[in-house]
């Protein structure tokens, strides 16, 4: 008997975790707003297993951006190892970070609809990323590498603020945009 329970149990692992792969790609194409029915086709599985999974929207994107925000916050203490300097490894966590904002679609909009589910994603995003990059700095600042008076939230919220696309204004400009903002925070020898 245990081994049918640990059996379905992992059963279900696989199947949430396939639905919040699947949210993630159909949200960056499509917007939050996206269709269940595209999600589960994407997953492989039926509409009632999305809201037997997730009974509300904010609650899968709640899900979907937990799990990505967690894999971003994560990044930080093993680029700060593995890189050749403090500054390389705030470059390359801010890479990711500028990737996780412009390829969410819709986020904007969802985190400012008053969805009360909603609601705490924006805490979470400031709870568990300005750590991250909180910790990079203050690497970048013993190393001698950032200029002085560069506070975390000021330098996510400027990151942030470059990385709002639109019609005349991409991925590759925000890119572009936010090197040259963290080219001007380094210190100069």
């Amino acid at each position: 008997m245990p081994e049918s329970v640990g059996v379905r149990q992992a059963q279900a692992q696989r199947t949430r975790s396939a639905v919040l792969a699947a949210a993630a790609t159909i949200f960056v194409e499509q917007g939050v707003q996206a269709p269940v029915r595209d999600i589960a086709e994407r997953a492989g599985v039926g509409v009632g297993t999305i809201y037997r999974n997730f009974p509300t929207r904010a609650d899968l994107v709640t899900a979907v951006y937990r799990h990505q925000i967690d894999t971003c916050a994560a990044l930080a203490p093993r680029l700060l190892e593995e890189s050749a300097s403090p500054f390389t490894a705030l470059t390359c966590w801010v890479d990711a970070f500028v990737d996780f904002l412009v390829t969410k679609h819709g986020l904007g909009a969802a985190l400012g609809s008053g969805d009360p589910g909603l609601e705490n994603l924006h805490a979470l995003m400031l709870d568990t990323l300005l750590p991250a990059c909180a910790t990079l700095l203050d690497a970048c600042t013993a190393a001698e590498e950032l200029s002085p008076g560069i506070t975390t939230y000021t330098l996510m919220r400027a990151i942030g603020n470059l990385c709002i696309t639109g019609p005349d204004y991409d991925q590759a400009d925000a890119k572009r945009m936010v090197a040259t903002l963290l080219a001007g925070c380094r210190r100069k020898a």
